[in-house]
């Protein structure tokens, strides 16, 4: 970890922001692609917490490389408050980094590296806060819930929603710290991911009419989902704040075949769709079952009944939904100081604690067009703004 422009010598006693862009460049430094472990991330993250006091869960999926961790400092009573982030980080292949994504560098006031604003910046901050709150927590308690797999479909949110439904007391309230600037959000698109595989039957490209080209088979499917896209604009709730405001179909990938001459015996497509409401999920959904039913694999099997189109599901994440009343919102308005709310057109995973009839509000530091990104970074005065709002928090608990 570099950082030589950010804190020079003779600066002064270690302040928290200090103590924060320490945090961030250790966390940075796990290489917690979603395709692989967090564990080494989660055992330090579980560590820190411990050693404050916390009572700390780590809870394993059923494959023992990834983990949520849950985390309470305070009484074991309703009520609570969740400080909720996501471990994983997209991948850096193939894109033009100028430094090691997973060595922190610091310059002219940024910091540099992978997962820096989405959103382990986030998660330092609430590490480096969490002594003093411990230390203040009484009436109710603090949740730190540390997910996997959020890139993915927030597969790891989602096993540790089902664990918290089947308890007897939950959190009244929570923040997920996906960067938005700071500013307060209560309100988010769903985010709907798929992959739609057809297996064909190969043959000679001579002979097509002897063969089922999956690729052609595919490029109907895409067209369809072209047409639905449009057709989900006319669908446009009346006074939707999202931009765009309709519900959006995107085509990620478009693979299969093996040759110029021979008929594909097999494609995929990976897409994705992110719903104003639920209703519009059903719709496209529903017309892509009837046309698949009814027109594409009849005429596949008509010459290979062995012919097939498969979808498979990723995730399915509902979205934030704007309530009139909504305690988190209101909670952390007033910590922030900001004077207006707004919705944005991301996915997190906040529908998932709202569908558990918690509270629930997006607010944290960074921005979304730098994640995803080559040379990500987060702005030292976001994490200063993210520390500030987090030592609010003691006049709550």
């Amino acid at each position: 970890m570099r950082l030589p422009r950010l804190f020079p010598a003779g600066a002064g006693p270690m302040t928290a922001l200090h103590e924060a862009v320490t945090t961030l460049g250790e966390l940075i430094a796990f290489p917690t692609i979603s395709t692989d472990s967090n564990m080494a991330m989660i055992d330090c993250l579980a560590d820190r917490l411990d050693s404050i006091g916390a009572r700390v869960e780590v809870m394993r999926d059923e494959t023992g490389t990834k983990a949520n961790l849950w985390a309470t400092l305070g009484p074991d009573a309703e009520g609570g408050i969740v400080l909720s982030g996501h471990t994983d980080v997209v991948p850096v292949a193939d894109q033009p980094w100028t430094s090691d994504p997973f060595t922190m560098v610091g310059r002219d006031g940024r910091l540099f590296g992978r997962g820096t604003c989405d959103m382990k910046g986030f998660i330092a901050a609430c590490l480096t806060v969490a002594p003093h709150l411990a230390q203040r927590v009484d009436q109710r308690p603090l949740h730190f819930a540390f997910t996997h797999d959020e890139e993915t479909g927030c597969i790891g949110a989602g096993h540790l929603i089902e664990v918290l439904r089947a308890r007897e007391t939950r959190p009244a309230l929570a923040i997920i710290g996906e960067p938005t600037e700071m500013r307060v959000i209560e309100g988010h698109k769903g985010c709907y991911e798929y992959t739609t595989e057809f297996k064909g039957l190969e043959g000679h490209g001579s002979s097509p009419d002897h063969g089922v080209n999956a690729v052609e088979y595919a490029a109907r499917y895409v067209a369809r989902l072209l047409g639905l896209k449009e057709q989900l604009k006319t669908r446009t709730p009346a006074g939707s704040r999202f931009q765009p405001p309709w519900t959006t179909i995107n085509v990620g990938a478009l693979q299969g075949g093996v040759a110029h001459n021979v008929i594909a015996g097999r494609a995929s497509i990976d897409w994705e769709m992110r719903p104003v409401v639920t209703a519009d999920a059903d719709f496209v959904k529903s017309d892509l079952a009837g046309y698949t039913g009814d027109f594409l694999l009849p005429a596949m099997q008509a010459v290979d009944p062995e012919a097939a189109i498969t979808t498979h599901t990723h995730g399915e994440v509902a979205g934030l939904e704007p309530m009139e009343i909504n305690a988190a919102r209101d909670l952390v308005a007033e910590l922030t100081g900001a004077n207006g709310v707004d919705v944005v057109p991301f996915g997190t995973e906040a529908g998932l604690f709202q569908s558990l009839g918690i509270d629930a509000v997006v607010c944290g530091p960074g921005s979304i067009e730098q994640a995803h990104k080559a040379d990500e970074y987060l702005s030292l005065d976001q994490l200063q703004a993210c520390l500030d709002m987090l030592h609010g928090l003691e006049r709550k608990l």
